[in-house]
């Protein structure tokens, strides 16, 4: 969905790419500082509970994901293993981000737990780490599906729901709830992002099921 917004983007942040490349960061250490930079304060986010400032600070490192393609490009072009370092910390970035969630949202069962004006399990908690786990699946089966189908040759980019499109449900999501909203917000674009990501992976695959099934190729054994 927010695709469309990477080449205006990417003309944004040129000067700060430039800048980059005059103090001497390579693409690859922009790669590592922004993965690093998103798991620490995700699970700082999770364990403060800030979820307002965390969302921001968030928001910033995602939004800047992109730096490192562009201090590519403005120092001869990309490399193969560039692109596999990007891809591989940005599943680490994804777990983070979610596993700063599912923190949040145990320490707030907790919580309820231990306060004796509440009766019974803090529902929209449960649901809401419930609906995190199978987004981390989603998430992770989203790429997995791209990767293996460009392994066999084909092409799987397609879906309702990108990793930006996902990363900006959650942070929405956190930012709402931190603001002061219930916690029922934070859920439900839990239980949103889930959804999406089903629906997402099943695209996929479909899409890879057609392509195959016109241009059928022998397996390989060894991608098993």
């Amino acid at each position: 969905m927010f695709e469309h917004l990477r080449g205006p983007w990417k003309r944004i942040i040129a000067p700060i790419a430039r800048g980059l490349v005059r103090i001497g960061i390579s693409a690859n250490g922009v790669t590592i500082i922004g993965a690093v930079g998103t798991v620490v304060v995700a699970i700082a986010t999770g364990l403060t509970g800030w979820l307002l400032p965390g969302a921001v600070v968030l928001a910033v490192l995602v939004a800047f994901d992109s730096l490192d393609g562009s201090v590519a490009a403005l120092t001869g072009g990309g490399t193969q293993f560039g692109a596999f370092l990007d891809s591989t910390l940005d599943r680490i970035a994804d777990w983070a981000v979610l596993a700063g969630v599912i923190i949040y949202l145990r320490r707030h069962e907790v919580l309820w737990a231990s306060d004796p004006t509440h009766h019974g399990p803090d529902v929209w908690a449960q649901i809401g780490m419930a609906a995190a786990l199978f987004a981390i699946m989603t998430s992770f089966v989203t790429s997995y599906a791209r990767a293996r189908a460009e392994a066999e040759g084909f092409e799987a980019k397609n879906g309702i729901a990108t990793r930006s499109d996902r990363l900006v449900i959650i942070l929405v999501g956190m930012a709402l709830t931190g603001a002061g909203l219930p916690l029922a917000v934070l859920s439900c674009f839990l239980v949103v992002l889930a959804l999406l990501g089903i629906v997402t992976v099943w695209q996929r695959i479909s899409l890879v099921n057609r392509a195959m099934s016109k241009n059928p190729q022998p397996a390989d054994p060894s991608h098993e």
